[in-house]
């Protein structure tokens, strides 16, 4: 099972340690982040599954930092767990009204912040086990099955991640580069001509059942996935 990252915003180094340390021997991948330009840098890297964020920031406020994630549609789906000391019941209501996901004060038990870290990793695996459609094109996370009506397309692995992007972020152009990172994954080196191949090659597995001009090539930009087309 593919380790699940945890990107960590916290100012202060002996906090940002001890949570990297209860979260590495719990299973999970820290990303480690002493302010919101890190964070944003690590984000733009490899999206985290979930992040931990303190309010109090040197360069902006991680509530703030959080609004802005939560406005943009590459990141508005990663999970945010705000950190911080603030207590009281209108900055716990500021920083879920901002987009939060949940909320705890410090200090906080390593139990009770892990049990808030898988309660919010089982919503958004809930969201990704759903089954999204374009058309009659219907594709199921849960069983990994891409099909139109009846018919089941045999789709590879990489041709598969392709379609299932395309499918949850439709109607929005995507360059070569952006597919590589969303799709391949922000530390692997591949040539951006590879995605060209991997087009084609969804595309062919679509064109008998009339669903291979959903995927459309923008000239100049990239690929954009049009299920008004269907």
């Amino acid at each position: 099972m593919t380790q699940k990252k945890i990107l960590v915003v916290e100012d202060e180094r002996p906090i940002r340690e001890m949570l990297a340390f209860n979260l590495g021997r719990a299973g999970y991948q820290v990303q480690p982040a002493a302010d919101g330009r890190e964070a944003r840098a690590a984000i733009a890297d490899s999206f985290p599954d979930a992040i931990l964020m303190d309010w109090m920031l040197p360069d902006i406020s991680g509530l703030e930092l959080t609004r802005q994630l939560k406005r943009d549609p590459e990141t508005r789906e990663i999970p945010v767990i705000m950190v911080t000391a603030r207590a009281e019941e209108q900055d716990r209501v500021a920083g879920l009204d901002g987009g939060a996901d949940d909320y705890i004060v410090k200090p906080f038990s390593p139990r009770e912040l892990l049990a808030r870290i898988r309660a919010v990793l089982r919503r958004g695996a809930a969201a990704d086990d759903e089954v999204v459609w374009a058309g009659e094109l219907s594709l199921d996370a849960a069983s990994h099955q891409v099909r139109v009506s009846d018919a089941e397309i045999a789709l590879g692995p990489t041709e598969y991640r392709l379609l299932e992007f395309f499918m949850r972020h439709p109607d929005r152009v995507y360059s070569r580069a952006q597919l590589l990172d969303r799709v391949w994954g922000g530390n692997v080196y591949v040539e951006e001509r590879t995605v060209d191949v991997h087009i084609r090659r969804l595309r062919k597995a679509l064109t008998p059942h009339n669903y291979h001009g959903l995927i459309r090539t923008v000239r100049g930009a990239g690929y954009r996935f049009s299920p008004s087309e269907a």
